[in-house]
């Protein structure tokens, strides 16, 4: 189900295992019989498909940040046993130095200010701060997240993001049938590329860039033309 909405409108979500995603939040009103879900943002509203999870998807220019969201940030200051990162919200998040699979107080990961990390948002509130890990929650590995070096930082709309995190999405798989590569996408409008070649690299920003929804919003003929004209 997807239907437009307004900020302040009553969702009917339940479900045993519910999780709120971006655009809703929790209200408990007086006198009525339980707390409800309202919307804090326009846009196109989204469930799963066993109702569990549902979400607000907005292309608005700003990340707000949601629990258990994937982000790419950029290590800005370091902070006691700590950092603060850039992940392109309205404020910086923290990211504790034991906040690493396997790290320890005299065992910590090299992290350095204009280091880019891939993480988890772990906890994310209006009026705190948000607080990232980088491992999974429920295994506790890293299973991807930490320290990604090398490579290149793509900056894209959070609408373009999301699009990259849905396996039927044409342009990854498109690139991977043709060279190598790696990717890391995060729900704050930044993506994480690497590939052999630089010319590979290069490519795969200027495809992302041309499927942007705010850019070219080019379909996937007109990617595969345009590949064509590429030096890969």
């Amino acid at each position: 189900m997807s239907a437009t909405v307004l900020p302040g409108t009553v969702v009917p979500a339940q479900h045993a295992n519910l999780k709120l995603g971006p655009g809703l939040i929790q209200k408990s009103d007086a006198g009525a019989a339980g707390p409800s879900i309202i919307t804090t943002r326009t846009g196109t509203l989204n469930h799963s498909s066993n109702g569990s999870k549902w979400w607000v998807e907005s292309n608005s220019r700003r990340y707000v940040p949601a629990p258990q969201e994937s982000v790419i940030g950029v290590v800005v200051q370091k902070v006691g046993d700590g950092f603060r990162v850039d992940i392109g919200a309205a404020h910086s998040a923290s990211l504790d130095g034991l906040a690493f699979e396997g790290a320890t107080k005299r065992n910590k990961p090299n992290i350095k200010i204009g280091c880019v990390v891939y993480a988890r948002v772990s906890l994310a509130h209006k009026d705190m701060e948000p607080e990232l890990e980088c491992f999974d929650a429920q295994t506790r590995k890293a299973e991807g997240f930490g320290e990604v070096k090398g490579g290149f930082l793509v900056r894209c709309s959070l609408k373009m993001c999301r699009n990259l995190l849905d396996p039927k999405h044409f342009l990854l798989p498109l690139l991977g049938a043709r060279f190598p590569l790696e990717a890391a996408v995060g729900m704050n409008g930044r993506v994480w590329i690497n590939a052999k070649e630089p010319r590979q690299i290069i490519a795969i920003s200027r495809c992302i860039e041309a499927v942007d929804p705010d850019g070219g919003g080019m379909d996937e003929a007109g990617i595969k033309a345009f590949l064509g004209t590429l030096d890969i």
